[in-house]
């Protein structure tokens, strides 16, 4: 779809843009597309606000670059020659001419800064955008540089690894040629290409005594690519750590660091995490996916109570909000979605976080950097000086922030943060363990929401079929609790890689804190009378919610028994 990673910009130019209707242009601006699932270009262009010409010479002109209009039917043959195959398609630009000033490359994807950033280092000459329809430049990417579709096995198969053995991991110099050499690169792009295409979440580099292990996560499950060769695990690691702008050096600490690059034309952020080990470091990357930045509560899945109770909580004029779950069971989106809602021009939001994993337009974020002792508390502290009037922390790990936290809702602020804990109530006595006076605590919070990600059914493979009995009584349930409900099951195939699931979807546990649980919590009852209370009070479990799960034929039992 044209141009949809960019429908916030698009709208700014056409803000500029007189002589449309702005009033077309803000409904054709709706839900779908701020969410990132519809093109606002094509919107308009649907809508014959526009053509599509007018599009690329707005663009053109907002970015100052030149611009391409219809088909290219004249090729420079010494342009051709200045980028290789494999550049062509990693970040789909074509060059159209040379001149003294440069290279000059029609691209497909003109916003995209680090395609000029990356390639003026790579190919020493001053790079020029031409703004061109994607399509035209996707159509000479494939006819004038044939794509040989080589996969993991086929780059092992071949030569040019032999060279890597008895690497010497002390000697930098060697490492960095080990990293710039051309089998590296394309190998560590590849695997790149591969787990994205996957829509992997994380990827692991993992060096073991014998082997060299490269894992991705996709929908919470890991899957092993075809394992190379173990003399490969340093100059691989070593092509991360470059990339990632790390000390290579450097293997006897952790290090963090992030990569921002192009993937079949395609801008990627990536959070790169090593650690040493006993046979090497062991590097994970997280991918960081922009279009949670896009998500609203409404995109979220969420069962409509639990919708309406974050939307009152977090519009509240003061109080503390907690979300709890394990490391990555989707906290931070559901914080940020919730922010969203009140990221208006009235409200200053403030945040620190650990790091700044998506940047918010309209929020000051704040990255937490221990190296200079800025910690949560320490920047929550700030916080209260900057006036706001809604602060999300990423976490509160001890009892300064928590302090600070509850100082802060007491004084008029509305407070987002996080907690591993097992359950709702369970985030009560996590706080009151830390050293947070029960009155205190009684005092500030107003939400608590525990919650999870299971697995959705795929779609395209979808079946019906009747539990056993075992099952039914691992839920605790019978028979006669199901009527006639179904239960589904994905058998597997090609859209789900054979594994039948396809995406997540959360279950949740919510706690509105009302005034005989403040009552429970100042008497210092044990999670076990909290939780006992909430049910009362209307709590639904976390394992309720996945038997709701079931029946709406969203995931498994397997799934549900496995996260509750």
């Amino acid at each position: 779809m044209l141009y949809l990673d960019y429908n916030s910009t698009i709208r700014d130019i056409f803000n500029q843009v007189e002589g449309i209707s702005q009033h077309g242009l803000d409904e054709l601006f709706d839900g779908e597309v701020k969410e990132g699932k519809r093109s606002y270009t094509e919107s308009i262009i649907n809508a014959g606000l526009v053509s599509r010409d007018d599009i690329f010479n707005l663009v053109s002109q907002f970015l100052g670059y030149e611009l391409q209009i219809g088909k290219v039917d004249q090729v420079d043959t010494e342009a051709l020659q200045a980028i290789s195959a494999d550049t062509a398609h990693q970040y789909v630009v074509f060059p159209l001419y040379l001149s003294p000033g440069g290279i000059h490359l029609l691209a497909a994807d003109p916003f995209n800064s680090s395609i000029i950033d990356d390639l003026t280092f790579a190919l020493n000459q001053e790079i020029h955008l031409i703004v061109c329809d994607p399509e035209e430049v996707n159509r000479l990417v494939q006819e004038y540089y044939p794509k040989n579709e080589s996969t993991l096995d086929d780059l092992l198969g071949g030569q040019g690894f032999d060279q890597f053995e008895g690497l010497d991991g002390e000697k930098e110099g060697d490492l960095t040629d080990a990293a710039n050499e051309t089998p590296i690169i394309r190998f560590v792009n590849l695997v790149l290409q591969q787990a994205i295409r996957a829509k992997a979440s994380d990827i692991h580099f993992e060096p073991f005594e014998e082997e060299f292990r490269i894992r991705y996560r996709v929908d919470g499950a890991l899957y092993e690519m075809t394992p190379p060769p173990k003399s490969l695990s340093l100059p691989v690691i070593s092509r991360i750590k470059v990339i990632a702008d790390l000390n290579i050096a450097e293997h006897r600490i952790p290090q963090d660091g992030r990569i921002k690059m192009t993937i079949e034309g395609r801008a990627v952020d990536l959070r790169v995490s090593t650690l040493p080990t006993q046979f090497g470091e062991s590097v994970v990357l997280r991918v960081l996916d922009k279009s949670a930045v896009n998500l609203s509560l409404e995109s979220l899945g969420l069962p409509e109570d639990i919708k309406s109770g974050i939307r009152g909580a977090v519009r509240r004029p003061n109080g503390i909000f907690i979300v709890t779950g394990p490391t990555g069971s989707g906290k931070t989106t559901t914080l940020y979605s919730a922010l969203k809602e009140v990221n208006e021009m009235d409200t200053k939001l403030l945040t620190a976080e650990d790091p700044v994993e998506y940047e918010i337009e309209g929020i000051m974020q704040v990255p937490v950097n221990h190296q200079v002792g800025l910690d949560f508390a320490r920047a929550l502290r700030a916080f209260l000086r900057q006036d706001p009037d809604k602060i999300m922390v990423g976490e509160i790990r001890d009892i300064e922030t928590a302090r600070i936290a509850v100082q802060a809702s007491l004084t008029g602020h509305v407070v987002l943060s996080t907690l591993h804990t097992n359950d709702a109530p369970g985030a009560v006595t996590r706080l009151v363990d830390m050293g947070l006076e029960p009155f205190l605590l009684s005092a500030s919070l107003e939400f608590v929401l525990a919650q999870r990600l299971v697995r959705k059914i795929c779609s395209g493979c979808v079946n019906e079929f009747d539990p056993k009995k075992e099952m039914l009584d691992q839920l605790g349930i019978t028979k006669k609790d199901i009527g006639d409900r179904n239960f589904f099951f994905g058998s597997g195939c090609e859209e789900c890689s054979n594994s039948g699931y396809r995406g997540r979807t959360g279950l949740f546990e919510m706690i509105k804190v009302t005034d005989s649980f403040r009552e429970m919590i100042n008497s210092g009852a044990a999670t076990l009378i909290l939780r006992q209370k909430a049910i009362e009070q209307g709590m639904r479990t976390l394992r309720e919610d996945g038997l709701r799960s079931i029946f709406d034929g969203e995931s498994t039992i397997e799934e549900v028994l496995k996260y509750t």
